[in-house]
């Protein structure tokens, strides 16, 4: 199970952290940018491209906490966050991570209120972000509906395919707002085959470093 797996510490090309997972031999984020892959494929291609007063956000697999804590710092509105995460991390492992430092020295600490937050109720963190972490697995628990964006955060197919198929693809077109957007790094052609199933419009687009092409799709 993954909260047995071990996970080493590793520093990315733009000084960022990431955690790679020998048992899988996977990254949760890109070598060559944690904070740079975060940020094109999330923050870029998805919270930029949506201009409202108030968004609900539904991220699956919050992981480290990278993307909800750009999101929070650099959000334009009203944001309710919802993100679905069945094994989350040792508080030994997040007090590891940089992030704080990185992008947000002054106030760090809300990085680890991201972490610390209970699990299964919304949390004000700031009078302009609400939090509300759901452990569980995204293919059986409930999510949210009404959602502007999704970021859908996995690890890749080929290392945990059980989070790519296209129940879940179906699942989250309903949960999506008309007009909404679901983002992701990944570009692979069944991906996108599914998405294009589930009723979506989907787009190849400019990846991150490193990485040439990703997925955008709208409802």
């Amino acid at each position: 199970m993954m909260e047995q797996i071990h996970r080493e510490l590793q520093l990315t090309a733009d000084g960022s952290h990431t955690l790679f997972v020998p048992e899988m031999d996977e990254h949760y984020h890109s070598v060559n940018g944690a904070i740079q892959e975060s940020r094109h494929v999330f923050i870029e291609a998805g919270l930029k491209q949506l201009s409202k007063e108030n968004l609900r956000i539904l991220e699956i697999g919050f992981g480290t906490g990278l993307n909800a804590f750009l999101t929070l710092i650099e959000n334009p509105c009203r944001i309710e966050y919802y993100t679905v995460e069945l094994f989350p991390l040792a508080p030994n492992v997040i007090k590891e991570l940089n992030y704080g430092q990185i992008i947000f020295e002054e106030n760090k600490d809300l990085f680890l209120a991201l972490h610390t937050a209970p699990w299964n109720v919304t949390v004000e963190l700031t009078d302009r972000f609400y939090l509300h972490k759901i452990q569980g697995d995204s293919n059986s628990c409930t999510l949210p509906v009404d959602i502007d964006l999704v970021f859908f955060d996995a690890f890749a197919p080929d290392k945990q395919p059980e989070m790519w198929n296209q129940e879940i693809f179906d699942k989250l077109y309903r949960c999506t707002a008309p007009g909404g957007i679901l983002t992701t790094y990944c570009a692979k052609g069944s991906v996108r085959r599914m998405m294009k199933k589930a009723g979506y419009s989907v787009e190849r687009i400019a990846g991150p470093p490193g990485k040439r092409e990703m997925l955008r799709a709208i409802k």
